[in-house]
């Protein structure tokens, strides 16, 4: 593997911190917990751990935020908290950085809302096993909710727009107060009692947990535990959780949802049937294909075997066994030839091997000769034109033509700048060189 593939670990936690701090799910975040390891600095800041009785993270509230805080916070304090997700490069570790902070008013419900929670799940409330799958595509919807509320017209409309073959059935339950546990249960057995619905919605708007609280109490939660029609919950906002979600066959984080994961997306449903068309298309082409192959090697077969066929296929053995033989023949005959050659060969008198001797030693000899000529024809042609050249560029030859040297020092002069007036200069020529004096200059 190239060592390009590794990563630094600065670069694999810059890369983490990136994607921690640019989710927007995790820029401004709500959580709620239990204070520990709290510490005041000096300078104001907050620094303590946030935790449940199943994790725990680190969280720092700067004092520029902590002056806002109207309690003194202490260890154990249960508290309502919003930040957002940091991460510190050179641990690696990841904290919240906590912006606002309040005391949890509602400690004792959260206290008898983990109880609950802890008891159900240790008896298997929760088990994925128990839990009912969604038909993919209901005829009948149940939705126990309030008739007054949002909630009911957010699903129909969301059903409306997705899948128009399915129907609405509201069962009007109090989903909020002292008997709303009572009578969301009610409803759930009736629809159960009824059998009309292929699915179940059970779910309200936002709200505090005390609003919340029914879907937390044990008549609906044994409700939607023992029902045999597939339960799904919309309860509150994305962030709020009831027991009620835990035991459902399935949670929607809003009410819409919860209609869009009852329902198919008639896109999808035009798309799969596009699709299944498109596999019919080719399944059957590919049957015709098929036939159409077989038929062509059907009428192979029947070429093959017809006696005209047949008879030309002999004639072209035939042919091919002739062509055989002859190869072979002849193979034989230039075999016997080559050794009737060298017996031959074998059986010369000595004058004729003297004879081709002397023959081959002529024939030699004039290669010889004619090599030699030839060699010497080319290095005398090479000589000449090397001796022209170094002709050419004698100076003397150019002398010849009238042609003189002009000397300063014994250095060659090319220019007019190389000499001054009334200087001494020699100037050689073809058979000896003058004396001169410079009087003047013409460029």
């Amino acid at each position: 593997m190239s060592l390009d593939q590794y990563l630094t670990v600065t670069a694999l936690t810059k890369y983490i911190k990136a994607k921690l701090e640019g989710d927007k799910h995790l820029f401004s975040i709500l959580l709620k917990g239990e204070v520990s390891n709290f510490k005041k600095h000096s300078r104001g800041h907050f620094y303590f751990t946030l935790k449940d009785e199943g994790a725990q993270i680190s969280a720092i509230m700067f004092s520029s935020y902590t002056s806002n805080v109207n309690f003194n916070p202490k260890e154990g304090d249960h508290v309502l908290v919003k930040g957002k997700i940091s991460l510190y490069e050179p641990s690696g570790s990841y904290s919240i950085q906590v912006s606002e902070m309040t005391l949890d008013g509602i400690g004792e419900l959260y206290l008898k809302y983990e109880a609950l929670k802890k008891d159900l799940e240790a008896k298997g409330y929760f088990d994925q096993s128990h839990k009912r799958e969604i038909p993919k595509y209901p005829k009948v919807i149940g939705v126990v909710t309030s008739p007054t509320g949002a909630v009911i017209e957010d699903i129909k409309n969301t059903v409306s727009r997705r899948y128009l073959l399915t129907e609405i059935h509201l069962y009007p339950a109090l989903v909020q107060g002292p008997d709303s546990s009572i009578s969301i249960k009610r409803q759930i057995e009736r629809a159960n009692r009824l059998n009309e619905v292929d699915v179940l919605i059970v779910g309200r708007g936002g709200g505090s947990i005390e609003d919340l609280w029914g879907f937390n109490e044990m008549p609906a939660i044994e409700a939607i535990y023992q029902s045999k029609i597939p339960v799904i919950t919309a309860i509150g906002h994305e962030t709020d959780f009831t027991i009620s979600d835990f035991v459902s066959d399935l949670r929607a984080p809003t009410p819409t949802a919860a209609a869009e994961l009852a329902t198919p997306n008639q896109q999808d449903i035009l798309m799969w049937i596009k699709e299944q068309k498109n596999q019919m298309t080719y399944r059957v082409k590919s049957i015709l294909d098929r036939g159409k192959t077989s038929l062509v090697h059907l009428d192979e077969r029947l070429d093959l075997i017809s006696p005209k066929n047949k008879f030309i296929d002999l004639q072209q053995r035939m042919f091919d066994v002739n062509k055989s033989l002859l190869r072979n023949y002849l193979s034989i005959l230039d075999f016997h030839h080559y050794r009737l050659k060298l017996k031959t060969d074998r059986l010369k008198s000595p004058e004729d091997k003297i004879k081709e001797l002397f023959e081959k030693h002529e024939r030699l000899e004039k290669n010889l000769k004619d090599l030699y000529l030839n060699t010497l024809d080319k290095k005398t042609h090479q000589f000449q034109l090397i001796n022209q050249t170094m002709q050419n560029l004698n100076p003397l030859s150019l002398m010849d033509r009238g042609y003189a040297v002009v000397l300063k020092d014994e250095k060659i002069m090319t220019s007019i700048h190389d000499v001054e007036i009334n200087e001494h200069v020699d100037i050689r020529l073809k058979d000896g060189r003058l004396q001169a004096k410079i009087t003047g200059k013409k460029a």
